[in-house]
C-alpha cells in the first residue's frame, strides 16, 4: 500500500464552482497510485465539494441560482459577524459536503464521462481555500 497527501491552495473569485479536477488529477499522478482511492476534504465552513456534470456550464449556473433561493442573502440571519453573506454561506456549506472520496483507476480518476469535481464557494468575495488531498492504493509497478 502507498500513501500521498497533498494540500491545495484554490483561490476563488467569489461565489460559484470552481472545476478543481486537473488539479486533483495531478496530485493523484504524482501519488504514483494504479488502483485505490483519492479523498478529497475542503478546510472550511462556508465551502464545499461536488461533484457534477462538466460538460454544461448550464448546470452549475442553475445550482447557484437554486442555493440561492435555499438559502438567501436577504433573510433576517442572527449571525452575520462578516456581512450579509455569512450565514448564507455556512447554511450553504452545512447542506452540501465538505469532502469526496473518489476511486482512482489505471492512475486516474475513475469519474464519469460528464463528472467533474468542484469547490463551491459560498462567499460573495474571492477567498483562498485549502484542500486536502489524500491518495491511498497500490503503488504503480515500475516497468
Amino acid at each position: 500500500m502507498k500513501s500521498s497527501q497533498a494540500q491545495l491552495r484554490l483561490p476563488t473569485t467569489g461565489k460559484g464552482l470552481l472545476n478543481i479536477t486537473a488539479q486533483l488529477q495531478q496530485v493523484v499522478a504524482q501519488a504514483g497510485v494504479e488502483v485505490g482511492l483519492c479523498h478529497v476534504f475542503v478546510m472550511h465552513t462556508s465551502a464545499s465539494l461536488l461533484i457534477q456534470e462538466n460538460a454544461d456550464p448550464a448546470v452549475l449556473r442553475d445550482l447557484e441560482r437554486w442555493m440561492s433561493d435555499l438559502a438567501p442573502e436577504g433573510r433576517r440571519w442572527e449571525h452575520d459577524d462578516e456581512g450579509p453573506d455569512d450565514m448564507p454561506a455556512h447554511a450553504r456549506s452545512a447542506i452540501t459536503k465538505t469532502a469526496e472520496t473518489i476511486p482512482v483507476a489505471a492512475g486516474r480518476l475513475a469519474l464519469g464521462t460528464w463528472q467533474g469535481v468542484y469547490l463551491w464557494e459560498h462567499r460573495a468575495r474571492p477567498h483562498l481555500r485549502s484542500v486536502m488531498v489524500t491518495v491511498i492504493g497500490t503503488p504503480r509497478s515500475e516497468p
